[in-house]
């Protein structure tokens, strides 16, 4: 049923060429517009509609309750900068050529917002683009400078830096909306929605600042994790509440804290998480009134029922979990990030989906709802079958994940793995380490089994889905 679901699809948009002239796909009177949305290092289990006990976020969970949520979607290597370039290229990092936070993107190679432009689609980028090249594949963008600032931030208009007063949410959600308004109405379009928050040094608006005060946030199941059952890239890590959060603090200025004096080691990470998860939770609550001013518009400007609103963030983050915070790590913390969609016209309201969804998988999916034709060198598969209610039969049990910023910020080693539904094995490519966790019996991943003789199959069976990945991708 599926195939010929898609062979339809595709039969229709060829014939289609032949009638629209440079369309490319579905006629512009039915062809969705696109509403991306991404924050930065938004955990999806600081989202109430992810089972979040602290968090509320009910704009963002309307997205899910009105389209589908995904139990388990992943980034492929968890850093800014690589999961924006793999957002819109559809490849590992690898294969787009940015690995870490000090590339810049080659933005000459092939994009879906290209494909959308040549299609017919305008396109436009507001907010964080954190990429160091400018913006290409866009009719319009606006985009803070590296990872811009909360309050009163400098954007980038088409090469024009202005400074905006207000706040960076508010303000990055102005713009979209405005440009939304102003667009060329008889195109459809497809807006990247992209948020600075909740990227460090989390600084909340007036609004939210008092949220939580005299409040006791309870900590992660896994906060005293002292790492002694990992191997040894994971004890050496510098992504700690404390001490290295606290540290750090004393480079931020203005932005950063303080630790009362007189307080024991015990005493000081508990304060310095208290300051820490209060903040992030400020800051996403901006977010979350501003998406839900975003959706708002969609509704009264009746564009509601067309446009596949899609939201997520570009990794996921320690709050707090496992002592830490940060990403970069194959822990799930890191690893999981959240994803919802909406589209009325096609996706059941209140849906989930189980299957595995990773974000190369974003770029595919987008064109795919455009009706535009998936290049076959982007590495992710179109997940609208599983919008659908359809798992193919040979959708994916196992993914493949690398990280390779080191040296660099917190010490974490470079790595590479595999995870399936119940293990993860990761190999630590400068020191020829390997773990494997058994998510089943050890949900919070306190324990290395790599070599215990009871897992050696598994081991075997893993290691040879590895080199198949890598063969498969061409990993170098």
């Amino acid at each position: 049923m599926i195939g010929v679901m898609h062979l339809t699809r595709t039969c229709s948009a060829v014939l289609l060429l032949f009638v629209l002239a440079g369309c490319g796909g579905q006629p512009p009177a039915t062809r969705p517009n696109i509403l991306y949305i991404m924050t930065d290092d938004h955990a999806a289990h600081m989202l109430s509609a992810y089972g979040s006990k602290i968090a509320s976020t009910p704009n963002l969970d309307r997205i899910g309750a009105e389209g589908v949520r995904f139990s388990n979607a992943f980034c492929t290597n968890s850093l800014c900068a690589p999961s924006r370039a793999t957002l819109l290229t559809g490849k590992y990092s690898h294969a787009n050529g940015l690995r870490n936070n000090m590339d810049t993107f080659d933005g000459s190679q092939q994009t879906f917002p290209k494909l959308l432009q040549a299609a017919g689609y305008e396109t436009a980028v507001v907010g964080k683009w954190h990429l160091k090249s400018e913006p290409t594949g866009f009719d319009y963008w606006n985009i803070l400078p590296g990872q811009g600032v909360y309050h009163d931030p400098e954007l980038i208009e088409m090469g024009e830096k202005s400074k905006h007063e207000g706040y960076v949410t508010d303000i990055i959600t102005d713009i979209a909306i405005n440009w939304i308004r102003q667009r060329e109405p008889d195109k459809p379009f497809a807006l990247l929605y992209h948020h600075k928050a909740p990227h460090a040094q989390w600084v909340p608006d007036d609004k939210h600042a008092a949220m939580f005060k005299g409040e006791e946030i309870a900590e992660p199941k896994t906060f005293n994790d002292d790492r002694q059952g990992r191997a040894k890239p994971v004890q050496e890590a510098k992504n700690l509440i404390w001490p290295d959060l606290r540290d750090r603090w004393k480079s931020w200025g203005k932005w950063g804290k303080s630790v009362p004096e007189g307080l024991s080691p015990e005493e000081e990470k508990k304060y310095v998480y208290q300051q820490y998860v209060k903040d992030y939770m400020r800051v996403v609550a901006s977010v979350d009134d501003n998406v839900g001013r975003m959706l708002d518009f969609l509704d009264e400007s009746g564009l509601a029922e067309n446009t596949v609103v899609i939201y997520t963030t570009d990794n996921g983050m320690f709050v707090g979990d496992h002592g830490m915070f940060d990403k970069r790590w194959m822990h799930e913390e890191a690893l999981r990030i959240p994803l919802l969609v909406r589209y009325p016209r096609e996706i059941k309201a209140g849906s989930v989906v189980d299957g595995f969804a990773l974000n190369v998988d974003f770029a595919p999916t987008i064109l795919d709802f455009a009706g535009v034709e998936i290049p076959a060198d982007m590495q992710g598969r179109s997940l609208r079958p599983l919008l659908d209610g359809q798992t193919p039969a040979d959708w994916r049990t196992s993914f493949y994940y690398h990280y390779y910023e080191h040296p660099g910020p917190h010490n974490v080693a470079k790595h590479e793995g595999v995870r399936t539904d119940r293990y993860k094995l990761l190999h630590y490519t400068d020191t020829d380490e390997s773990e494997l966790i058994d998510l089943t019996e050890d949900p919070h991943e306190y324990h290395n089994v790599y070599d215990d003789p009871a897992k050696a199959a598994v081991v075997e069976e893993i290691e040879s889905q590895m080199a198949d990945f890598r063969r498969q991708l061409a990993v170098p």
